[in-house]
């Protein structure tokens, strides 16, 4: 299992110097490691003690507990459109699909829906109590009711709320909504 953790770590590492963009010489310049042991350590060759991994972390602007979090909790970082599951729901025409499903060491969640023309759908009580939402209507119209309190948007709008009471979903007679909901 270590081996597993260690080698996570590794691709981890240089995962996160590719995606800011930087060199083993510009990551060795800011952290104060040697290019020679910064590659050895990204392609698993050697394991960084602490103080290495704290100089790292350090240049990134990261905790080293977050890092470590991303690396003990594993998940696949990308998911294809394939493996997106989608729910259609029978009665309405409702579509769900979960771009990004829940995963260990992940907070974060998104869901792609679409909504017909003429649609009312509604819930009585939050799943999740005083969870964040982040609902990006992408195209139609929608009137989204927080808490008894209606919210009329349009393509491109964004509404951010915590759940924390009924919410009911509205498309008028002549639009449907596509929209993102990210749930944190």
């Amino acid at each position: 299992m270590m081996h597993d953790i260690s080698h996570r770590l590794a691709n981890r590492l240089n995962e996160l110097r590719r995606a800011r963009g930087l060199s083993l010489d510009q990551l060795a310049d800011q952290s104060g490691v040697s290019r020679a042991t910064l590659s050895r350590m990204e392609k698993g060759d050697v394991s960084p003690s602490a103080e290495t991994l704290g100089r790292i972390c350090a240049a990134y602007g990261l905790p080293m507990s977050r890092l470590l979090m991303m690396v003990e909790d594993s998940f696949e970082p990308r998911v294809p459109f394939e493996s997106q599951p989608e729910w259609r729901d029978p009665d309405t025409g409702f579509t769900r699909r979960s771009v990004s499903p829940p995963a260990a060491g992940l907070s974060g969640e998104v869901l792609e829906g679409h909504l017909p023309p003429d649609t009312e759908i509604t819930y009585d009580t939050p799943p999740k109590p005083g969870q964040e939402h982040h609902l990006i209507l992408l195209d139609g119209a929608l009137t989204l009711s927080v808490d008894g309190v209606a919210h009329t948007l349009t393509g491109g709008d964004c509404l951010r709320y915590h759940l924390s009471g009924p919410t009911r979903f509205e498309t008028p007679a002549t639009r449907g909504a596509r929209y993102l909901l990210v749930l944190i």
